[in-house]
């Protein structure tokens, strides 16, 4: 087969879906491949219905939208974030006290939780003496970079 045949049968293959094209004689064997090995597989997140009131706040001009609805209601307090990518602890060990409760005041540098990235165990702790208003993460959930773990108020 000269060359002109197997550019030929290489524009065949990349004008067409086929992604793998093999001929074989006694005197030569061809084998034209494209594209790669890996498969991807592009999958939609099912779409979540939201709730009618949740429809209502958000296009008050609908019939019958509460007025209450339409304004969020903002929380109180300072946050204090996450400083990496990781997972959330309350505790030290799965069986010992948490650090803080709602409605403790803490001391500056006193730790607040830990948050484990790759096997290492970070203390966060406190910045300034503080009153813990709200715990915004569970025990062992997954946090990112910038996520808020306590509200508190300054004390």
């Amino acid at each position: 087969m000269d060359i002109k045949d197997i550019k030929t049968l290489i524009k065949m293959v990349t004008e067409t879906d086929i992604t793998e094209f093999e001929i074989e004689n006694p005197e030569e064997r061809i084998l034209i491949k494209r594209g790669t090995s890996t498969e991807v597989v592009h999958v939609q997140a099912p779409q979540v219905m939201a709730a009618p009131q949740a429809i209502a706040a958000a296009h008050p001009q609908v019939a019958g939208a509460p007025a209450a609805a339409a304004a969020p209601v903002a929380e109180k307090g300072d946050p204090i974030t996450s400083p990496i990518v990781g997972t959330f602890y309350r505790a030290p060990a799965p069986d010992a006290a948490p650090y803080v409760e709602v409605g403790q005041v803490v001391e500056k540098g006193q730790v607040l939780c830990i948050v484990e990235a790759m096997k290492l165990m970070n203390e966060i702790e406190a910045e300034y003496r503080c009153k813990i208003v709200k715990i915004c993460k569970e025990n062992a959930q997954p946090v990112e970079f910038g996520d808020a773990l306590f509200l508190v108020e300054k004390a």
